[in-house]
């Protein structure tokens, strides 16, 4: 057995800054699209993105009900800056409305050097780089494939993109105001022995942390991926801290929970959440099973939400407007599902979204996703155990 983790820092001769502020890290979800598909992230679904004015709703609602929030971080569920449009827009939004709130990203930082300046812009002080190596040939290891743009492109090439990219950004963020943490997974056998090159190469750039995560666990028939132990990890962790401040997580719980491309740091997901006023969900499929519908193409949606023992179950299945109407089809939708905070969809457009958005409802868009299982995410992931089925399920 592992012995567990705790949190080793392992300091240069440099000195580490610290910006805790008491309060909550959350994170917004605005992202949707993503640049990579990790090796070793278990099957799973993308948790969905939200749209910049729910972010900025649902940030509201915490504050006005007293949470304590220090930070505000954009880190998925797909990477920021491949939706850097949603990315800034809701940075934006945030800073011109609370401008004590730290702002920050977290990405595989694609593009990093293009978008500098824009970021700084909108109030980021900090942002955390998930480099994983700066050799093509160790991240070639690391990838099932690489998309910088629209189009997948060849692992050969998109591998020396990806650390080009990556290195550039730095140096590009430090210009810019920007303090840069490197964030990096372990994979033993992987990218372990490329550590210190790594550690020493982010240093000379101006990164001015490094923050060494032990790999989850991966099995499938032609990789079996165990976690460093902890006298190996301590030992990279004090083989980069020779080249800047350097710790280890405290643990691998943050990372990838299913599909998802990057693994954030460690914060409070921003999705929305059921209210006395607002205590249910409504889901658009064509099989009671599957998220597959658009928005547009729906005439029914069912209405999930707790029962008076707390259990959530199906609790209706209502017609919705017909196709045609403009702005005002969505006007009578949000009437019909007054008591839903969010409705599940395979698609949407953003005149819909926007509407549903100022009537307190946040569309939630899965391409993916099951009805039970996403359905069980807003409601806590399960704490208050399986969905019942009821009338109306296919």
């Amino acid at each position: 057995m592992l012995a567990p983790y705790t949190t080793t820092v392992c300091f240069s001769s440099a000195t580490a800054t610290s910006a805790t502020q008491p309060g909550e890290v959350i994170n917004l979800q605005v992202a949707g699209r993503t640049f990579v598909r990790s090796r070793f992230a278990p099957e799973g679904k993308m948790s969905p993105a939200i749209l910049p004015t729910d972010a900025i709703n649902i940030l509201e609602s915490m504050l006005s009900q007293g949470t304590a929030i220090s930070e505000v971080q954009v880190s998925g569920p797909g990477d920021p800056l491949a939706d850097v449009t949603k990315t800034v827009e809701t940075l934006h939004k945030v800073h011109d409305k609370y401008a004590d709130l730290r702002l920050s990203i977290t990405t595989l930082g694609l593009y990093g050097d293009q978008y500098a300046k824009m970021l700084a812009d909108c109030g980021i002080t900090f942002i955390t780089l998930l480099i994983d190596a700066i050799d093509p040939e160790v991240i070639k290891n690391l990838y099932v494939w690489i998309r910088p743009g629209t189009k997948t492109v060849p692992l050969s090439q998109a591998s020396s993109l990806l650390a080009d990219e990556q290195l550039r950004a730095i140096p590009a963020m430090v210009q810019a105001g920007i303090r840069v943490i490197v964030r990096t997974t372990v994979y033993p056998g992987i990218n372990d022995n490329h550590i210190p090159a790594l550690a020493e190469v982010i240093s000379q750039l101006g990164a001015e942390r490094m923050i060494l995560v032990p790999c989850s666990p991966f099995t499938d028939e032609k990789i079996n991926i165990t976690p460093p132990d902890s006298v190996a990890i301590s030992s990279l962790c004090e083989i980069a801290g020779r080249h800047l401040p350097a710790e280890i997580a405290a643990d691998n719980s943050d990372q990838m929970e299913s599909s998802l491309e990057i693994a954030p740091s460690p914060t409070a997901t921003m999705l929305p959440k059921p209210s006395k006023e607002r205590p249910n969900v409504a889901v658009v499929s064509s099989n009671g099973i599957d998220i597959d519908l658009h928005l547009g193409q729906a005439v029914k949606a069912m209405v999930f939400g707790p029962r008076d023992d707390g259990l959530t179950c199906l609790l209706a299945t209502r017609a919705l407007p017909e196709p045609g109407g403009g702005g005002s089809r969505w006007e009578t939708l949000a009437k019909t599902l007054s008591d839903c905070f969010a409705l599940l969809a395979a698609g949407a457009g953003e005149n819909p979204r926007n509407i549903l958005s100022r009537h307190g409802i946040t569309t939630l868009i899965t391409t993916e996703g099951e009805v039970d299982g996403m359905v069980d995410l807003l409601y806590g992931g399960g704490k208050k155990g399986k969905q019942c089925r009821t009338e109306g399920r296919k």
